[in-house]
C-alpha cells in the first residue's frame, strides 16, 4: 500500500469514528430526556451534589441530565462539534479522553460545586474545547494548531462561563471541565496524525530549474518573466542544441 492509498484509508476511518459516535452519544442525552418526559421522571437526584456521598452517583450520570429542552439544545450542539473533533483529530485516545473527562470535572464538580444538584452536559463542553486548544497550541502540526485556532473562535467565549454569574448557572461544573481538558492536554499522548506518512513534494535539483526563483535577478528584484520572451528564449535555445548536433548517415553508395 503506498502514502496515499495510507493516507486515504487513514481519512475514512477518522471520518467514519467523527460521524458516527458524536451522533450517537448525541442521541443518548435526547432519549434520556424523552424518558424523562415521557414517563414523568425526575433524574435530578442523580446529578452531582458536592461533598455528600449520595452526590457522586452524578459524577457519571450527571452529564446526560438536563433541566428542559433548551438546555438540552444549548449543550448538544457544542457536544457534537467538540466530539466529532476530538474523534478525528485524536482518534487513537478519543475515548480515554472523554472517559477522564467525565469522571474528573464530575469529581471537581463534587469538590468545590455549591450544595446543589449540577446537572448537564455542559462540563464535558468545557473539558473537550479547553482540551482541544491546549492540545492544538502544544502541537508542532499545523492542522492541530489550525483545530486550536477554530475552538477559539467558535467557542472563545466559554470562558466567562468558568466565573460566577447568573443564578442557576454551575460555572463550578465549567470551571471543572475546563481545569480537566488543560490537565489531560497534556497527560495524554496522541500519534493519530504524526504516524501518517510525510508525502514529499518533488524539488528541483537547483535553483536555476525553479521556475519562482527564476522570476528574481542576481541582486533579488523580482522580475516576472514575460511569456513572449520564455518563448523566444525557448526557441534560441532550441536553435542553438539544433547547431550542435551531428547526423552521421551511412552512404548507400558505400
Amino acid at each position: 500500500m503506498n502514502q496515499k492509498e495510507l493516507i486515504v484509508q487513514h481519512h475514512k476511518r477518522s471520518v467514519v469514528a467523527a460521524i458516527l459516535w458524536p451522533l450517537l452519544l448525541v442521541l443518548v442525552l435526547w432519549i434520556v430526556y424523552w424518558i424523562e418526559i415521557k414517563f414523568r421522571f425526575n433524574f435530578t437526584s442523580f446529578g452531582v451534589y458536592p461533598r455528600q456521598v449520595k452526590g457522586l452517583i452524578g459524577v457519571l450520570a450527571s452529564p446526560f441530565i438536563h433541566s428542559g429542552i433548551e438546555h438540552l439544545y444549548k449543550n448538544s450542539i457544542p457536544l457534537l462539534v467538540l466530539t466529532a473533533s476530538l474523534f478525528y483529530f485524536y482518534k487513537d485516545i478519543a475515548w480515554k479522553a472523554l472517559l477522564y473527562g467525565l469522571l474528573f470535572s464530575g469529581l471537581f464538580t463534587w469538590l468545590i460545586g455549591r450544595s446543589s444538584y449540577h446537572i448537564g452536559a455542559s462540563g464535558m463542553v468545557y473539558f473537550l474545547a479547553s482540551f482541544l486548544f491546549f492540545k492544538g497550541v502544544r502541537s508542532k502540526n499545523f492542522r492541530l494548531i489550525a483545530l486550536s485556532l477554530i475552538v477559539v473562535f467558535l467557542y472563545g467565549s466559554l470562558v466567562w462561563g468558568t466565573m460566577p454569574g447568573k443564578p442557576g448557572i454551575s460555572w463550578e461544573g465549567h470551571l471543572s471541565g475546563f481545569l480537566a481538558g488543560l490537565v489531560f492536554s497534556f497527560i495524554l499522548k496522541s500519534t493519530h496524525f504524526s504516524s501518517l506518512p510525510v508525502v514529499q513534494k518533488p524539488r528541483p535539483q537547483n535553483d536555476k530549474d525553479d521556475e519562482f526563483l527564476k522570476q528574481f535577478d542576481e541582486h533579488g528584484n523580482f522580475r516576472p518573466i514575460d511569456p513572449e520572451d520564455e518563448a523566444v528564449k525557448y526557441s534560441q535555445d532550441s536553435t542553438a542544441d539544433d547547431e550542435h548536433q551531428v547526423t552521421y548517415r551511412k552512404n548507400p553508395n558505400s
